[in-house]
């Protein structure tokens, strides 16, 4: 089994939608995606395996800055390294499109995702109070300015 990777197309907004609705408090919808996948300064990607799509992540790219807007893999195949490959992969489309920063917002809960970003140079530099509508939560801003 091999993860392959694509850009995000307006016909994968159902699969991504099911995917985050899995995955986050807050989900966004089908027609949030749709929109996404058309707006010429998002960068999404899907990862495919056998088939199925069963992880995304985008981000914004505004001159030489990505702003990552989600990233996830489907619980049902989480564990993997999956996540690796995927923000891997991530970073190498935004690079691609001239990117050389990337930031993020990041739940202090979150400590699998928190060690992703960490592997891949972020760092933490500071809160967003209560920034998660859904519980209060704040958010940790990481940044990579080195990419």
């Amino acid at each position: 089994m091999e993860l392959l990777f694509r850009a995000m197309t307006q016909d994968d907004a159902e699969a991504v939608a099911a995917i985050e609705a899995k995955s986050f408090a807050v989900p966004w919808k089908r027609d949030d995606f749709w929109r996404e996948a058309k707006n010429e300064l998002a960068s999404y990607i899907v990862g495919v395996l056998d088939g199925k799509i069963v992880a995304y992540a985008g981000a914004w790219v505004s001159f030489n800055q990505a702003d990552v807007m989600s990233v996830a893999v489907d619980p049902e195949y989480r564990g993997q390294g999956l996540g690796t490959l995927l923000f891997g992969e991530l970073i190498r489309v935004v690079k691609a499109r001239g990117a050389t920063a990337i930031t993020l917002e990041v739940r202090p809960s979150n400590t699998a995702a928190i060690k992703l970003y960490e592997s891949f140079g972020l760092r933490s530099v500071g809160r967003r109070r209560g920034y998660y509508i859904d519980n209060g939560e704040d958010a940790l801003i990481m940044w990579n300015t080195r990419l």
